[in-house]
């Protein structure tokens, strides 16, 4: 997740869309919520949590270049890969 100014969040879920909801509704206090943090703009794929948890980790150790390499490797324009997503099922 990022914010405008390309503050960058790294974070795991089982439920990629649940969570993004609440990131763009300011429902979950801290860091996402103080810097504006509520677009997506990389996200990776798995069935198993120890790995997700493992790479969100090694993720999470690296420098701020490689993190915005990784982004830009699929999304160079840093656009909100939610942007068009229907959330109103999770809104009502």
């Amino acid at each position: 997740m990022s914010s405008k100014t390309k503050v960058i969040y790294t974070g795991v879920t089982g439920n990629l869309i649940g969570r993004v909801y609440q990131h763009k509704n300011g429902l979950i206090k801290g860091f996402t919520k103080r810097y504006n943090v509520h677009r997506l703009v990389y996200f990776a794929e798995t069935n198993d949590i120890m790995e997700a948890i493992c790479y969100e980790k090694k993720i999470k150790g690296w420098l701020r270049r490689k993190k915005i390499a990784l982004i830009e490797s699929k999304n160079p324009e840093w656009k909100d890969l939610a942007e068009d997503w229907d959330f109103s099922a999770l809104s009502s």
